[in-house]
Order: structure tokens, then C-alpha cells, then sequence
């Protein structure tokens, strides 16, 4: 099939490619001129047969909106738009409404996979009405990991991003327990190599996950996270999930514990937040803070 994909940075970028590679036709426009393959979004819309589907991958928030305002404009009844970045749960029930307006269906679709989604796959997580994600379904099965799991339709509109959202929250967490428990492994006099300990654990124990992958592999650049400052963004999606937990009444004392470390470390050096920011760095190729 015929896909319009707008945004073409670390992950849409990936994407394209990942979706060529399966057979489909990609047309993707992005503010660089250097990675587009159209000028304009007119263009984008232009050049795909219809009935369309147009794949938004921006910074959530004005960029999305003033993305999906532009699309509105634009496609016709019966095209789809999808919005794959990290837009918040409730930014898509708001989309959904204004492109009904104009008989342009909405999936929204939570996207993970980072750096290493185009040879891994990605894990998609996405919500709408059942005729609109039909018309994406070519797309997801391109993008998802080889085998049986990797994608669902988690529910109504909202729902994708609302379990990309949770995603990221136990995420916060675990890379906090993998950082709490490298930082005690660093600080005791007996233990002598603690890089070498986290490999062991790859094999054989309860522990062992991609994370601790990504782990070693950054303790193999940096053995002892030296040239790192201790210092960790947050993308805001573990604030929403707090957010969210607070509204239903529902206890995440680890996940948002984990959210509070991060603001900690931008106040002083923390070496749990080398690890944290060793690990973003990792899997999404964020930006860190070296000394």
C-alpha cells in the first residue's frame, strides 16, 4: 500500500525504511530538506491515491496539532490519519473528534523500538475504531517485530497511547532498579567488577531483560560511567502516568518514586543517573550530559 509519513527524525527515519523494506511505497516529508522526499505536506497529499492514510511521527504537543490542522485541511472523507508519536491520551480523543468532523478517521498508535526498531521491529500499541486501523493494518504488520506478538489494538481511540504511556512508566522503573542496584554494586570495597556482574546476570536469572542488554553494552563503552553526568531527562510520559494514577486512585509508588529520582538528579551529580541516562541513551539515542 501507499503511506504518507511525516516526520522523518531518529525513529521515523527508521521507519520509512523498515515499511520500504516489506514492499510498500513511502512518501515521507519532513522540515529538513535533506530527508524528505516531498516539499510540502500538499505535496505528501498530492501524491498518494486515495482513500489515504498519512502517518504523523512529530513531537507531541503544538507540532502534532498544527500537524493534524494542516492534514485536515487537506485530506478527504475516508482518509486516515495516524499519530504515532507520544502525544498524550487525551490530545487524540480531541483529534479524533475534529477529523470526524471532516469524515478523516484517527488511529492513535503508541510506538517502541527506538535506535533499534528497523532490523528488531517495533512494539505498537494502538486504538480507534476497527474500519480505520483496517485500513493501517498493512503498515503495523510491516512495522512489528517477526512473530506472533509485538502489536495490538488495544481499544478505542486513546487507548494506544494511553499503553505506550504505562509502558514508559514500568520502564522508568526498572531502569531505576537496574541503576540503584549498579550504583550499591560500584560503592561496596569487596565487590571488584561490577560490569562483569551484569553480564552474568544475561543468562540464567529473573533479572535478565533487553534493558540489562543495553546495560552492559554501555558499561562496556564506559566501565564505570565516568565520562557521563549523572543527570536524566524525562520525556514527560511518566508524568502523565502518575497523573493518570492519581485520577483513578491507583498506588504507583515505584514508577513515580522513579519519576522523583530524575528530578533529584538535575540538583546534584547522582551516579544512579549515569546509569539512567547510560540507558536512554541506549535504546533511544537521547542526548546526554557529559562531563
Amino acid at each position: 500500500m501507499e503511506l504518507g509519513l511525516v516526520g522523518l527524525g531518529k525513529m521515523g527515519g527508521n521507519m520509512r525504511e523498515r515499511i520500504r523494506r516489506a514492499g510498500h511505497t513511502v512518501i515521507g516529508y519532513d522540515r529538513n530538506p535533506d530527508l524528505a522526499d516531498v516539499h510540502s505536506l500538499e505535496e505528501l497529499v498530492n501524491k498518494l491515491k486515495g482513500p489515504r492514510v498519512v502517518w504523523v511521527m512529530v513531537p507531541a504537543g503544538a507540532a502534532t496539532q498544527s500537524t493534524i490542522d494542516e492534514l485536515a485541511e487537506l485530506l478527504s472523507p475516508g482518509d486516515v490519519v495516524v499519530d504515532g508519536g507520544n502525544s498524550r491520551w487525551t490530545d487524540d480523543e480531541k483529534h479524533a473528534e475534529e477529523l470526524a468532523a471532516k469524515g478523516i478517521g484517527f488511529v492513535d498508535c503508541g510506538v517502541s523500538g527506538g535506535v533499534w526498531g528497523l532490523e528488531n521491529g517495533y512494539a505498537l500499541m494502538y486504538g480507534g475504531d476497527a474500519e480505520n486501523v483496517a485500513k493501517v493494518q498493512p503498515i503495523f504488520d510491516a512495522l512489528k517485530p517477526e512473530g506472533e506478538f509485538g502489536s495490538v489494538h488495544a481499544g478505542k481511540v486513546g487507548a494506544g497511547h494511553f499503553a505506550k504511556m504505562v509502558h514508559n512508566g514500568i520502564e522508568y522503573a526498572m531502569m531505576q532498579a537496574y541503576a540503584e542496584g549498579w550504583e550499591l554494586l560500584e560503592k561496596v570495597d569487596s565487590v571488584e567488577n561490577v560490569r562483569e556482574i551484569f553480564r552474568s546476570w544475561q543468562e540464567g536469572t529473573v533479572i535478565r531483560s533487553w534493558l540489562l542488554d543495553l546495560a552492559v553494552n554501555a558499561l562496556d563503552e564506559d566501565e564505570h560511567l565516568d565520562q557521563l553526568r549523572g543527570y536524566a531527562s524525562d520525556s514527560g510520559e511518566g508524568r502523565w502516568t502518575v497523573e493518570a494514577a492519581i485520577d483513578n486512585a491507583v498506588p504507583l509508588p515505584a514508577i513515580t518514586a522513579s519519576l522523583f529520582a530524575r528530578f533529584a538528579s538535575r540538583q546534584d551529580d547522582s551516579p544512579q543517573m549515569k546509569m539512567i541516562a547510560a540507558l536512554r541513551n541506549q535504546f533511544g539515542g537521547h542526548a546526554v550530559e557529559k562531563k
